[in-house]
């Protein structure tokens, strides 16, 4: 919490030029949002007693954090990328709830821990390869031994508890819960369309998106019951994951029939290529013969500069 502050102020400063006014309507769509998730779980101390602040930054990033002392800071581009008001009520519970869990504390603390750990192992590499070469080798192997064996495995683990969490702040917020499974849909189809590499999940910091979709889908059901204890509305019989899957198949649907006739265009102007005439060369005037000239017969009566045009 005394760090947070020190981080805040060092946000604020970089996203000096790009925040995004109070006035906006993006401003004030997530400001009510955040407002809307606090309010309905002021039951959780951990959320009645923090007092949250909205910062919107215009920049294309797909992504939001929460600071500690409750400064929420989200990308226009995050703005964009979700679909509906439930995604985003669902995204910012997310966030919230690494606050609300002491998520950034348990990093801090397994860094310390990690720490300690790496200088021991340090310690003994050096006394058991005093030559610096190797020495540094040591230390960039410990690095990534560090990284793979406890650091990314620790974030995968503290995603999948802000998922879960979050859900059920979205949840008693009354949130389409539904609607968590396909944000993650769309961003597993966006991350395709714009090529990126697929990596292992063991090589990232968060839960691939289609394991984030499996998780969040055995939670729904759970989800749905508090969200039904919360008096809220009733949700329309139309299942956001089913429609979302019933829209890409149609796309998809569309996209190869577009392809087939684009195809069949293709195959039919060949066949028209080789079905065209070969071009006839002109006729070979014969000795004697008189010359053409717009279809008429040139004689020797017209004069020379005519019949030289």
């Amino acid at each position: 919490m005394e760090l947070a502050p020190v981080t805040a102020e060092a946000y604020m400063e970089e996203f000096k030029d790009s925040l995004i006014a109070p006035s906006d309507p993006r401003h004030q769509a997530v400001e009510s949002l955040v407002r809307i998730l606090a309010e309905r779980n002021q039951d959780i101390a951990g959320i009645s007693s923090v007092p949250w602040t909205v910062h919107v930054v215009d920049g294309p990033t797909i992504n939001a954090f929460v600071l500690p002392n409750g400064k929420v800071f989200i990308f226009a581009g995050m703005l964009e990328a979700v679909a509906d008001i439930h995604q985003l009520l669902f995204i910012l519970g997310h966030e919230m709830a690494h606050t609300l869990i002491g998520h950034a504390a348990e990093q801090a603390s397994l860094a310390q821990v990690v720490e300690l750990l790496s200088l021991i192992l340090l310690t003994a590499i050096w006394a058991i390869c005093p030559r610096d070469s190797l020495a540094m080798l040591g230390q960039w192997i410990q690095s990534k031994l560090v990284q793979f064996l406890f650091n990314r495995p620790f974030s995968r683990k503290l995603e999948a508890e802000a998922d879960q969490v979050g859900l059920r702040l979205a949840a008693k917020a009354c949130a389409d819960v539904r609607a968590g499974p396909v944000f993650w849909q769309q961003m597993e189809i966006y991350d395709q369309l714009r090529g990126e590499p697929t990596i292992p999940e063991w090589l990232s910091t968060h839960p691939s998106h289609l394991n984030r979709v499996r998780q969040l889908d055995r939670l729904v059901p759970e989800a749905l019951e508090l969200r039904a204890r919360c008096d809220c509305p009733a949700l329309p019989k139309a299942d956001p994951r089913v429609i979302f899957h019933q829209s890409v198949e149609l796309l998809l649907d569309n996209a190869k029939k577009q392809e087939k006739i684009a195809q069949e265009e293709k195959n039919e102007k060949r066949r028209a290529e080789v079905m065209l005439p070969l071009p006839q060369s002109p006729p070979v005037p014969t000795p004697g013969s008189q010359p053409q000239l717009g279809g008429l017969q040139a004689t020797s009566a017209l004069p020379q500069t005519l019949l030289s045009k």
